[in-house]
This record gives C-alpha cells, sequence and structure tokens, in this order.
C-alpha cells in the first residue's frame, strides 16, 4: 500500500508554472546583452543624466540619514583626538619657543659682536637676504624631472635662481620664472647642483640630485674623506645664490670599495620636499649688490684723474725750474756754436789737398 504510494509521488511532474519561459542561462545571455547595450547608448547619448541627476536628488536625505551614526562616531573620534593633539601640540611648542627665545637672545649677543668686528676691521657688511611666501599649485608628473610650480612669479618680484626654502632646509631653486608663477626645479633632481659644507669639520663639497628617488649625491670625494654617517650638510654661500648656513641633507651611508678611489656619499634631504605646501623664496636682492660694487667702481674712476693729475704735478716743476735759472742758461746758448771750429779743421785737410 505504502509502496504505491511512493510511486505515485515518484511519477508526479513539477508544475506547469515553474517550467514556464525560457531557461536562466538565456535569460541571463539576455538581460547582459540589453544592460551592455543600455551602458553604451548613456556613454554616447547621455540621455539618462537628467535622470540620474533627479534620482540623486531625491535619495540623498536617504543616505544621510543612513550615513548619520558612521558620521556621529567620526565626529565624536575627531573631536576627541583633535583636542588631546592640540593639547600635545601646544605644550611642544611652548617648549620649543622657550627653547628659541634663548637661541635667540644668544644670536642677538653674536650679531652685534659680528658687527663690531667687521666695524673694526672695515669689513664689508653681509648682505641681508629677501624672501617672499609662495605655495605649490601644481607638482610635475614625470617621475624622472623634480620640478613643482608656485604661485608666485615676476609680477611679485621673484627672480631667476632664488632658493626654496621651507622651516627644515633648502628644497630647491627658481629655475624658471612666469608673470603669475615661478618653476622651481628641486634639489633632488639629477640636473640640479649645490654647493654645501659639511657642519662638523667645513669641509667644502657639491652636493647633486640621484633623481631616481629622493636622495642626495656626494661624487669626487676620496675614499679617505672625513664624512661620517649622520653629518650635517649646509649650504656654503661661495655661490651667491644660497644663503649660507642653511640645512640641506645628513648623510645616511657612505660606503667604500677597493675598485674606486672614490667614496660612494648618499644623503638625505632634511627639507620637507614632498610634505609642504607652504615656502619661502630666499634671494639676495640685485641693489645689495650694486651698492657693494659702487666703492670699486668709484676707485677705478679715481684712477685715471690720478694718472692725468700726475703728469701736471711733473710738469709744473719743470716750468718753474726752467724760469728761475734763465740768466745761468745764456752763456749755454752762446756756446752752442763752438762746434764750428772743429768742422773748419776737419775742412783744411780737404783745402790743403
Amino acid at each position: 500500500m505504502m509502496r504505491g504510494i511512493h510511486q505515485n509521488f515518484d511519477q508526479q511532474q513539477a508544475p506547469a508554472f515553474f517550467a514556464r519561459g525560457p531557461s536562466p542561462l538565456a535569460r541571463l545571455t539576455f538581460f547582459t546583452a540589453l544592460s551592455l547595450a543600455l551602458m553604451a547608448t548613456d556613454s554616447r547619448l547621455q540621455y539618462l543624466a537628467d535622470v540620474r541627476e533627479k534620482l540623486m536628488t531625491l535619495l540623498h536625505p536617504l543616505q544621510v540619514i543612513a550615513n548619520a551614526p558612521s558620521r556621529l562616531y567620526e565626529s565624536t573620534d575627531e573631536y576627541f583626538s583633535t583636542h588631546h593633539y592640540l593639547l600635545a601640540e601646544n605644550a611642544r611648542l611652548k617648549k620649543q619657543a622657550l627653547t628659541q627665545d634663548i637661541a635667540l637672545q644668544r644670536l642677538d649677543i653674536l650679531n652685534l659682536e659680528n658687527a663690531n668686528l667687521r666695524n673694526l676691521l672695515q669689513a664689508k657688511q653681509s648682505l641681508t637676504e629677501t624672501s617672499i611666501l609662495a605655495e605649490i599649485i601644481h607638482v610635475g608628473r614625470d617621475s624622472f624631472t623634480k620640478k613643482i610650480i608656485v604661485n608666485r612669479g615676476r609680477n611679485h618680484h621673484v627672480i631667476t635662481g632664488a632658493a626654496a626654502v621651507d622651516a627644515k632646509g633648502v628644497i630647491g631653486q627658481v629655475t624658471r620664472t612666469y608673470p603669475s608663477s615661478s618653476e622651481i626645479t628641486l634639489i633632488t633632481d639629477k640636473s640640479l647642483a649645490i654647493p654645501v659644507q659639511i657642519e662638523r669639520n667645513g669641509l667644502r663639497a657639491i652636493a647633486f640630485g640621484h633623481g631616481r628617488d629622493n636622495t642626495l649625491d656626494l661624487p669626487y670625494l676620496p675614499a679617505n674623506v672625513d664624512i661620517k654617517r649622520g653629518d650635517r650638510l649646509v649650504t656654503s654661500g661661495i655661490d651667491g645664490v644660497y644663503p649660507a648656513g642653511l640645512a640641506v641633507a645628513t648623510v645616511i651611508e657612505m660606503k667604500t670599495t677597493q675598485d674606486s678611489p672614490f667614496a660612494h656619499i648618499i644623503c638625505t634631504p632634511t627639507g620637507g620636499i614632498e610634505n609642504d605646501r607652504q615656502l619661502l623664496l630666499v634671494s639676495i636682492p640685485e641693489i645689495k649688490q650694486e651698492t657693494a660694487t659702487k666703492p670699486l667702481a668709484t676707485e677705478k674712476s679715481k684712477l685715471p684723474a690720478a694718472k692725468t693729475a700726475t703728469p701736471a704735478a711733473i710738469t709744473a716743476p719743470a716750468v718753474a725750474t726752467s724760469t728761475k735759472p734763465a740768466q745761468s742758461q745764456k752763456p749755454v746758448i752762446a756756446e752752442q756754436p763752438a762746434p764750428t771750429p772743429s768742422a773748419n779743421v776737419e775742412n783744411r785737410p780737404h783745402a790743403q789737398q
């Protein structure tokens, strides 16, 4: 009896409602092709742009409500983290300001002492550089050239060759100026070189950009050079472009090999080349340079006057001496025809012959 019932259930077929229509694979293929066609048409004709805009306008309140819990959590977390961060930064800045105030007091004394020594030695005063605040507006996309564009140019009295400096050190040099912008080549570019010196011992060298990464090289230095890891490089100021004493880089690696007589020295820049957005364009003003060369011009202009004055001084005594002994010169003038008898003596033999 039960066996017959099970056989009847097995022989039953699925209801016709679920067996109607095409197969699932055919439906998947159809709707995929339809979606691709609609997307291609929309990308060409943009007929759904207004529909999407209106739909997003209607769904914006729902989106705000859905994101409200996460926004509330993020705002609360940001408030407390920012509060703690600001307290720590405030304490750090107070300590740094106190340290810098003490250093500035010593610096004022050193400046006064330097000015007094220059006055005693009658030396020329050092040129004071000018600085212009600029902001980075564009960064070059070429990975092989390290260049940036700032929002200051010739209209803001920016000159070609000015040094770009941030709060930590030198980051580059102005290589091209436009009316309202300037191009800065970073010190890590392989086409830029900067004269430096070791802060520890005063050894001078020239640092070249590596180009491929944010490092500097000190080439052509002997293997026994007095440079150690951790030495700080500063500008030497002998090129007349970079003010002296600005931080440039720190030595991170120094290698010597038996095959090469030169040392392989790699340095990392001190300035925040790819971190800061504001920087200073520092340059030595041209007016100061002209005033510094004026004494040389005046000295040169005095030289011809002295040369012309010396002949006058020489001729004046000559005239005075020629006027005083005028009477004594009369016998000399009377004795000038004396050589004539010798001429007659010479002619006598010819007459006898």
